[in-house]
C-alpha cells in the first residue's frame, strides 16, 4: 500500500511537471526530424540520427524514461524521484565511455587519412568526415546490434565507405590503433583521484557503453581498469543504449538496485533516458555534471 500511495503521488508529480513544460519539447530539424548526436566507439566524433518526430512524441508519451524528461530540468526530475522512491543513496556509480570517461586524442577523420595514406585513401578530412556519418547513419542490417564481438564487419564497412578503400591491411592497422594508449586520453585529470575515493567511500563503480570487445584492451591501455569493479558493454551484454538491459546487466553485476545508481553520460538520448528508463537516476555530462568531483559531490562523497 505504501509503494502505491508512493508511485501515485510520483504520478501526479510527473503529470504536472509535464504539463507545466509540454510547450517546451525539443522541436523537429527542418527535415521534418528529430535529430540526436550519437557516440562513435570507433573514433569518437558526434554524428547524428534521425527519429520522425510523430513517433519520437508517441515514444515520448508512453515510456517513462522519456515522457517529459527531455524537457524537465534536473530539479524537477530529482522531485519525481523523491516522490517515487524518497531519500535515497546513490550506492553506485555507472560512466559512459566515450565522450564522459574518455576521448579520441586525434579527430577521426585526421586519423583515417593519416594511416590510410600509405594505402591510397584520397579523400579529403572533410569528405572522410561526411562519408563516415552518412555511413554511420544508415541502418546496419546484419544484425540488431552494431557491435557484434570485436565489431569488425560493422567497422569494415564504415572504414570502407568513408575513405573508399577496402584494403585489408589499411583497415587491421586502423582497428588497432584504437586499442592503443596513442588514440585515446581521460576526459578528467582528476577521474581517478576522484574514483578511488567514491571506492573508499563505498560506492561501486562499473563502465557501461556502446562499444565492441575492445574496451576492456582500451581501459587497461590507459591504466584505469582496476578503477572499476564490473564493466557492462554492448557486444557482451547483447544490448545497446539506450535499451534499459545494459543499465539493469550492470546493476546486477554490482549487486545494486537501478533507484540506487546514478549514471553519468554525455548522450541525452543513450545515457539518460536510457538510464532512466532502467529506473536509475542519470545526470547529463557537460549539463548536469561537469567534472568527476562534482560527481562526487553531488553523490555525497568529499574528495
Amino acid at each position: 500500500m505504501a509503494l502505491m500511495a508512493s508511485r501515485t503521488k510520483a504520478s501526479r508529480v510527473l503529470n504536472c511537471l509535464i504539463e507545466k513544460t509540454a510547450c517546451l519539447r525539443t522541436g523537429p530539424c527542418a527535415n521534418g526530424f528529430s535529430r540526436r548526436i550519437l557516440d562513435d566507439p570507433f573514433g569518437g566524433i558526434g554524428h547524428f540520427r534521425c527519429y520522425s518526430s510523430s513517433a519520437a512524441v508517441a515514444s515520448n508519451e508512453s515510456r517513462l524514461g522519456l515522457g517529459g524528461f527531455e524537457v524537465l530540468g534536473l530539479k524537477d526530475y530529482e522531485e519525481y524521484r523523491k516522490a517515487l522512491y524518497g531519500e535515497i543513496t546513490h550506492k553506485a556509480l555507472l560512466v559512459d565511455a566515450v565522450g564522459t570517461l574518455l576521448v579520441p586524442s586525434q579527430p577521426m577523420a585526421q586519423i583515417y587519412r593519416k594511416i590510410g595514406e600509405k594505402y591510397g585513401v584520397e579523400y579529403s578530412e572533410t569528405e572522410i568526415l561526411n562519408r563516415y556519418r552518412r555511413a554511420y547513419a544508415q541502418p546496419w542490417g546484419r544484425s540488431r546490434l552494431r557491435y557484434v564481438n570485436d565489431g569488425r564487419p560493422f567497422w569494415q564497412y564504415i572504414v570502407s565507405f568513408s575513405t573508399g578503400c577496402s584494403d585489408t591491411q589499411y583497415f587491421e592497422e586502423l582497428y588497432h590503433y584504437y586499442t592503443t594508449e596513442e588514440a585515446w586520453h581521460l576526459c578528467d585529470p582528476e577521474a581517478e583521484r576522484v574514483f578511488m575515493s567514491l571506492r573508499k567511500a563505498g560506492v561501486k563503480l562499473a563502465v557501461v557503453s556502446n562499444f565492441d570487445t575492445r574496451l576492456r584492451p582500451v581501459l587497461q591501455a590507459l591504466n584505469c581498469n582496476h578503477w572499476f569493479d564490473a564493466v557492462a558493454v554492448s557486444a557482451e551484454v547483447e544490448a545497446e543504449k539506450p535499451n534499459p538491459t545494459i543499465f539493469l546487466k550492470a546493476c546486477e553485476l554490482l549487486g545494486v538496485k537501478p533507484e540506487e545508481v546514478v549514471h553519468v553520460g554525455d548522450d541525452r538520448r543513450n545515457d539518460i533516458w536510457g538510464a532512466r528508463d532502467a529506473g536509475c537516476d542519470a545526470w547529463l555530462w557537460g549539463s548536469d555534471v561537469y567534472s568527476f568531483k562534482e560527481v562526487a559531490q553531488r553523490i555525497g562523497v568529499q574528495v
